[in-house]
């Protein structure tokens, strides 16, 4: 029974990496793809400017995220002690504090995004690239992660479900949101929108997520809000 559990909340990490991984190749593929059909960088010179910047948007997200997920990570034994000890209204108070936590991290990076985009360029190495590069990289970073604060409350409550053993809800929020929407609207959104189509991809993905993510917060209450058994 242990291992079968161990198991499954494994799996659920499995799942998560795998479906991010589905969910970045179908938009370096649009990138590449619509880039190729774009007036400007379809032209031979100014090619590869789509690929360079959203790697560099990436890269931003990956820091951000990986500071939501460490303090969500900071979380699972904490979690996992105080609802095996039954102490619920604790677990309830964690959660309450990292949604708020992970949701400054999330308002700061937007702010940082959409008021600072060309500086966030120079500290990546390309502030002295062509007008098309700039002006390319500033309008990804405020479409791109213009939802990054429903990114990371989605990111937190993914694990925190996982630390409360919710391996079937976890598993389903992630593939949610990096299969379904992830995949499926960085398909569909360029066909109407060409390349910004794929920029979009990512707000609208989290936008949807983060509504499915806000029904689970609130089922989670009201689970930690029920009174504990006793034999």
């Amino acid at each position: 029974m242990i291992i079968r559990q161990s198991l499954l909340l494994g799996m659920t990490s499995f799942l998560s990496q795998i479906s991010l991984v589905a969910a970045m190749a179908a938009i370096n593929n649009m990138i590449r793809k619509y880039g190729a059909l774009d007036p400007v960088f379809g032209q031979e010179q100014y090619a590869q400017i789509p690929m360079a910047v959203v790697g560099i948007v990436m890269k931003f997200f990956q820091i951000v995220i990986s500071i939501v997920v460490g303090m969500a990570a900071g979380c699972i034994p904490i979690v996992g002690f105080n609802m095996g000890a039954g102490l619920k209204h604790r677990v309830k108070e964690l959660f309450t504090k990292l949604l708020t936590v992970e949701a400054t991290v999330g308002i700061i990076a937007l702010i940082i995004v959409e008021l600072m985009p060309r500086q966030l360029i120079g500290i990546f190495g390309a502030a002295n690239e062509s007008i098309y590069y700039t002006e390319f990289a500033i309008r990804a970073f405020r479409i791109y992660l213009c939802m990054i604060v429903f990114a990371c409350i989605n990111k937190a409550c993914f694990i925190f479900l996982q630390a409360m053993g919710k391996a079937g809800a976890s598993t389903f929020l992630s593939l949610i949101r990096e299969v379904v929407f992830g995949v499926g609207f960085a398909l569909l959104l360029p066909v109407c929108f060409g390349l910004d189509g794929v920029l979009y991809s990512m707000p609208v993905s989290d936008f949807l997520t983060f509504l499915i993510t806000a029904a689970m917060i609130r089922n989670t209450y009201q689970e930690l809000n029920e009174p504990v058994e006793t034999a």
